[in-house]
């Protein structure tokens, strides 16, 4: 069965009644998670809205807040740490971790303190890659690999699901609901996408984002062949 992963990632703008809602629709739609990030200052200081971004990062001051929402709704919810120290923040709350393209690519030639951070924590990691994972990394059960190009956002032309047979998953960036939906007919065991409340407000990932009602459709048709599977 595909585990399906809204990515709420930085759209809910550090605003908690709109975060309440986002897991409401999550929840109602059937994903299975929601995932944020995890960052700080360093990680966006050359970003020109620092401090508009930080607000929806999960840090010290909001974790507790999201924990409780997350849990009053009855959805799970983890996180991608950018940063070392945020993975023993987070881990007292996620049974999961994610890695992002930029911190899995250097798994091709060397691990990171970052990556091995997660690993010490015996919890299991989603690794976004461009390529195939690196041979020495496979036999881990705990890494699931998604495959994903990192084009923000990319086309339907730019993916390539020839060799989707070596990886766990699929994350989106793809603004098309074709190309979650494919990489679900292919099988893959774990697709996550970018999710909005509304394409026409003023957030950060909107350009790959779904809105609910694409949510409602493509949620619908995974779970429809979910029960004719069974």
């Amino acid at each position: 069965m595909t585990f399906i992963v809204a990515e709420i990632g930085v759209n809910w703008d550090g605003d908690l009644k709109l975060l309440k809602d986002m897991l409401s629709h999550a929840k109602l739609y059937g994903f299975d998670a929601v995932k944020f990030q995890a960052f700080n200052e360093n990680n966006v200081k050359d970003h020109p809205e620092k401090s508009r971004l930080m607000e929806s990062s999960i840090t010290d001051s909001n974790i507790k807040k999201i924990d409780s929402l997350a849990k009053q709704i009855g959805i799970e919810w983890f996180a991608t740490p950018m940063y070392k120290e945020a993975v023993s923040l987070l881990d007292p709350y996620v049974e999961k971790f994610k890695i992002r393209v930029s911190d899995g690519r250097t798994i091709f030639s060397n691990t990171t303190e970052l990556v091995e951070c997660v690993l010490k924590t015996g919890k299991e990691i989603m690794i976004s890659v461009e390529k195939p994972p690196p041979q020495n990394f496979v036999n881990n059960k705990k890494i699931k690999w998604l495959y994903c190009v990192s084009k923000y956002p990319c086309s339907f032309s730019d993916l390539d699901f020839t060799n989707i047979k070596y990886y766990n998953g699929f994350s989106n960036h793809c603004p098309k609901i074709i190309a979650p939906l494919k990489a679900f007919i292919l099988g893959a065991e774990i697709i996550e996408i970018h999710v909005t409340s509304n394409k026409t407000g003023d957030f950060f990932d909107n350009n790959v984002s779904f809105d609910y009602a694409e949510q409602e459709i493509l949620l619908q048709y995974m779970h429809e062949s979910r029960q004719i599977s069974n």
